[in-house]
């Protein structure tokens, strides 16, 4: 709840400034199952994660085989380079450090982050510069920090919404394109954010009712 108010509360004092927010809602594909862990590694030392608790991890993530059956058929076993194992609490948090750098590739959106739930946010009063600084981080986003980390963001559901009053988005929302690579993104008037569904003016009572 608190990482929901953290976004509301900043839509709602760019709101109050007469200022529009685009938020771009991100997907990554399969999210906790992709992360490498030989970056992971890394990024932990780079956090300082040393001695013992490192040497946890390693063993934690490595050496972990699987392999596939089907009745009396199985195949043969294979090295598990990505993800920890199913259902473990420490699949969360593993992602959590392993995007905790995305906003070191942002320079003019800011990026809220809860285990795989992440959206970036951009606000201007002018809808060409709204437009231009989504875009741009999206690019910096697909063309470095996916590529360096061996993600993969799912285009085709990586949605956006323009959050702002009513006035300003009868100005804003029929004139905006966000695209990464080319693609367009989907745009909605409403977004399951955390598990409340919000809209573009920051209803989310009313759209809680409406979706019941």
């Amino acid at each position: 709840m608190s990482s929901l108010l953290s976004n509301s509360d900043s839509w709602l004092v760019n709101m109050d400034a007469g200022l529009v927010d685009g938020v771009v809602f991100l997907d990554l594909r399969k999210a906790f199952d992709t992360v490498d862990n030989e970056i992971l590694i890394k990024k932990l030392k780079i956090y300082r994660v040393q001695n013992t608790a490192l040497k946890w991890f390693i063993s934690y993530l490595f050496d972990r085989k699987q392999f596939c059956k089907v009745g009396s058929a199985a195949s043969s076993t294979k090295n598990i380079r990505c993800g920890g194992p199913q259902g473990s609490n420490l699949g969360p948090l593993s992602f959590l450090l392993h995007v905790n750098d995305l906003p070191n590739c942002l320079r003019h959106t800011s990026a809220k982050m809860y285990a795989d739930d992440t959206n970036l946010t951009a606000c201007s009063d002018d809808i060409n510069n709204l437009q231009a600084n989504l875009n741009s981080d999206l690019n910096n986003i697909i063309h470095q920090w996916i590529v360096a980390n061996k993600l993969t963001l799912n285009v085709g559901k990586t949605e956006y919404m323009i959050i702002g009053t009513r006035q300003k988005l009868k100005k804003f929302s029929s004139k905006i394109n966000i695209n990464i690579g080319g693609k367009n993104l989907t745009q909605v008037v409403s977004k399951k954010v955390l598990g409340i569904i919000i809209d573009g003016q920051l209803r989310w009572d009313e759209k809680n009712r409406q979706h019941k």
